[in-house]
C-alpha cells in the first residue's frame, strides 16, 4: 500500500506516530507498563509504515527514533564540564539515525526496504550497538532471533501489496514467527546479594566523599555476612580509586572474603595503564577481571587516529584512555562458572558464549540520570540474555539491578 498525504501530515505527524510505536516498548517497560500484546502490535504497526511510508517520512522517523531510543546520552558531558553539548550530542543522535534509518528512503520498494532494514540489524554506528530493531520484539509474542525478524519483515512488506481481505494472507506468516515458551537456566545454587546504590555522579567521585562511600560497601558487606550470603556483588566503579594502589582496603576486603566473596567493580592500573575492573575476593584470594569492550566515547574514542587524541585531551580531559584485556575473565562459586561482564559488555554478543550461562554484571548508569538508559540497558541485557540461554545477576548504581534472563 502506498499513501499520499500533506506534508504536514508526511514530515510532522506521520513520523512522530512512528517513532512513537517504534519505542513505546521502551517507555511501557521503563513505568512498569510493559505488555506483550501492545509491544507486538505497535512494533508490527512500526515497521509496517516504516516499509510503506513516503521517503521524507522515513528520514524524519529515523530522526525521532534516534531521539526517543537515545536522548541520554549526552546527560554524561556535565561530568566533563560541557553541560553545553548535551542537547547537542541528542541531535547529533537524532541526525545519526536519520541517517541509519534513512537509508531506506532510497527506494519505494517495500521489499527491497525490508532487506534493508534486516542489513541494519548488523551496523552498528560508532560501534554503539544499543540500536537494535529487533528488540522491539524482545517482550512480546513474537521472537526476535535474526529470522524471526527477517519473515516478520518479509509478511510486513508483502501484505502491502494487496488490499481488502487479501491482506491476511501474506500475514499468515507471522505465525512462524511466534515466541515459543522460554524457561531460562536454573539459578544456581548460590546465594548472591546484589547491591543496588543510587550515588550522584557528581557526588561519587568527590575525594572528601570518598569514606563515607568506603564505609558504606563494607557496612553491605558485614551485612551480606550476616546474612548468610555466598557471593555479594556491588556495582560498577564501587570503589571510585585504584584498588591495586589502596592496599589497605584490598586487605580488608581480602580478610572478609574468607566468609563470603567479594565482587566489586572499581579501577585498576597497570604499567601505566588504566583498566575499568572487576576484582573477585574469595576465600583470600585476588582475581582482577579486566574490562574487555569499551563504551565509545566513554571509554575510547571511535575516530580516525588524528582525531582520537585530541578529542580525548581538549574534550574529555584524557576520561577516555582504557585499553582492554584480550578475553573475558570467568571464576568458579561453588561448582558454578560466571563469566564477569562491566556494564556495557552485558549488552554485547562477544560476551555470551555456549560455554558459560551464568554471569555477573556490574553497572554504573549514574551518568545518565535521570533516563530511560538503565531501561534499555535491561532490555538489551534480556535480549542477549534469551538469544543465549544466559542469566544474567546485575548490580548497578542509578537503576538496573537485578536478575535478567
Amino acid at each position: 500500500m502506498k499513501y499520499r498525504s500533506s506534508p504536514l501530515i508526511e514530515l510532522i505527524v506521520a513520523p512522530l506516530v512512528i517513532a512513537l510505536l517504534f519505542s513505546a516498548f521502551i517507555y511501557w517497560e521503563h513505568f512498569a507498563l510493559t505488555s506483550k500484546a501492545l509491544n507486538t502490535l505497535s512494533g508490527l504497526i512500526a515497521l509496517y509504515l516504516l516499509l510503506h511510508a513516503p521517503k521524507r517520512t522515513i528520514l524524519v522517523s529515523g530522526f525521532w527514533i534516534g531521539l526517543l531510543w537515545c536522548y541520554w546520552i549526552g546527560f554524561s558531558f556535565q561530568y566533563y564540564g560541557l553541560g553545553w553539548a548535551t542537547w547537542l550530542v541528542a541531535l547529533g543522535f537524532g541526525f545519526v539515525y536519520a541517517l541509519y534509518y534513512g537509508t531506506m528512503a532510497l527506494t519505494t520498494n517495500a521489499l527491497v526496504r525490508a532487506a534493508i532494514l534486516f542489513g541494519l540489524t548488523f551496523i552498528w554506528p560508532m560501534d554503539f550497538n544499543w540500536m537494535q530493531p529487533e528488540i522491539i520484539f524482545v517482550e512480546s509474542y513474537l521472537g526476535f532471533s535474526k529470522w524471526q525478524f527477517a519473515l516478520i519483515l518479509f509478511s510486513l512488506a508483502l501484505s502491502g501489496y494487496v488490499s481488502g481481505f487479501k491482506k491476511l494472507f501474506p500475514l499468515l506468516l507471522l505465525i512462524g514467527a511466534i515466541q515459543t515458551t522460554y524457561t531460562p537456566p536454573p539459578i544456581p545454587d548460590v546465594k548472591i546479594k546484589l547491591v543496588s546504590t543510587d550515588i550522584s555522579q557528581d557526588f561519587k567521585w568527590q575525594s572528601e566523599q570518598l569514606p563515607q562511600t568506603i564505609q558504606d560497601n563494607f557496612t553491605a558487606i558485614d551485612e551480606a555476612i550476616t546474612k548468610g550470603y555466598d557471593l555479594i556483588v556491588l556495582p560498577e566503579s564501587a570503589f571510585p580509586l585504584y584498588m591495586n594502589e589502596h592496599t589497605e582496603i584490598s586487605e580488608a576486603l581480602s580478610e572478609r572474603s574468607l566468609h563470603i566473596a567479594i565482587l566489586t567493580g572499581t579501577l585498576h592500573k597497570e604499567d601505566g595503564l588504566n583498566y575499568n575492573v572487576s576484582y573477585l575476593f574469595d576465600q583470600g584470594n585476588v582475581t582482577v577481571a579486566k574490562k574487555t569492550i569499551l563504551v565509545p566515547f566513554g571509554e575510547y574514542i571511535p575516530l580516525p587516529s588524528f582525531l582520537k587524541g585530541w578529542v580525548n585531551r581538549e574534550i574529555f580531559g584524557g576520561g577516555a584512555d582504557f585499553v582492554t584485556a584480550k578475553k573475558p575473565t570467568d571464576f568458579r562459586l561453588k561448582g558454578t562458572t560466571f563469566r564477569n561482564a562491566v556494564c556495557y559488555e552485558a549488552t554485547r554478543a562477544e560476551l555470551y558464549t555456549p560455554d558459560v550461562r551464568y554471569m555477573i554484571a556490574v553497572s554504573n548508569n549514574g551518568w545518565f540520570k535521570p533516563s530511560i538508559e538503565p531501561t534499555v540497558q535491561k532490555l538489551l541485557i534480556r535480549f542477549y540474555a534469551r538469544k543465549n540461554h544466559t542469566v544474567v545477576f546485575h548490580a548497578a548504581n542509578g537503576g538496573g539491578s537485578g536478575i535478567v534472563y
